[in-house]
């Protein structure tokens, strides 16, 4: 599938309020064709030194975007972890085996609230992992257009700038993801022979929501991120996911439905 379809299709499946935050690849796209397609001009020109620079300060706008949004993102994400670390131990002590006035039923009906919060709470946080990927995919493929296109020498200088910015640099989105499976593993345990069950029920409770959004997300980064005849060291390293029968799952169940 060509980048622009991919982009397209992963703005679709995303959040609502998340669409308009990614790469603006058709328009950066049809830039590039205007540029190269003009009079031909001396490399080192002021003609050509104009719409380079030009060309750099859109793509500088972009970034300046994906930060925004990102940061904005990651902040949000960091108190709603402590929230849910919060309600879990307000719901034990309340009515947890040890309370003062212990209630299974209580216990259980909040409890499954809260892991249903957790759940589109790792989603979205997969998202935005998702998020990172692709708009540095698009910005790297947009400077190789460019560089072709235009004979430039874009790419590299300026992806060495893109590896530093808030939006590529996911380590404390990661690490939130990992604390929340390994929420779900403690405060949630599935006995072996129940994870078949429970998969099937997280799929009949979720399956309309953001977890099978954050499902088609992870397909499409280990498909972008998978190493091919065209890997360069501008492409981002090979993504290895865990087996699951959750994920052919979700490849059978279309189109998907965005639901928050």
């Amino acid at each position: 599938m060509k980048f622009g379809k991919r982009l397209k299709q992963q703005v679709q499946e995303t959040l609502p309020d998340w669409r308009d935050k990614f790469l603006s690849y058709k328009e950066l796209k049809k830039l590039v064709r205007l540029i190269s397609s003009a009079p031909p001009f001396l490399n080192g020109s002021s003609e050509y030194g104009k719409s380079e620079a030009e060309f750099v300060r859109l793509l500088d706008c972009e970034i300046d975007k994906f930060n925004a949004f990102f940061m904005e993102q990651e902040e949000d994400f960091i108190i709603r972890h402590e929230e849910l670390k919060q309600r879990i131990q307000k719901v034990i002590d309340a009515w947890g085996p040890s309370a003062s006035q212990p209630s299974e039923a209580e216990y259980k009906e909040e409890m499954g609230k809260i892991r249903k919060d957790i759940v589109n709470f790792h989603g979205e946080m997969v998202l935005l992992e998702n998020y990172s990927n692709i708009n540095y995919t698009g910005l790297a493929k947009i400077l190789k257009k460019y560089d072709k296109r235009t004979g430039g020498l874009l790419r590299l200088a300026f992806i060495q700038k893109v590896l530093e910015q808030p939006f590529f640099i996911t380590d404390l989105v990661s690490k939130l993801v990992k604390q929340c499976e390994n929420m779900i593993d403690a405060v949630f345990p599935v006995e072996a022979e129940e994870k078949g069950k429970e998969g099937r029920e997280t799929i009949t409770v979720a399956g309309e929501g953001i977890f099978r959004n954050a499902i088609a997300a992870l397909m499409t980064m280990k498909e972008i991120r998978r190493g091919s005849s065209t890997y360069s060291h501008f492409s981002l390293p090979p993504l290895n996911l865990p087996d699951s029968d959750l994920i052919p799952s979700f490849q059978l169940n279309s189109p998907i439905s965005i639901v928050r």
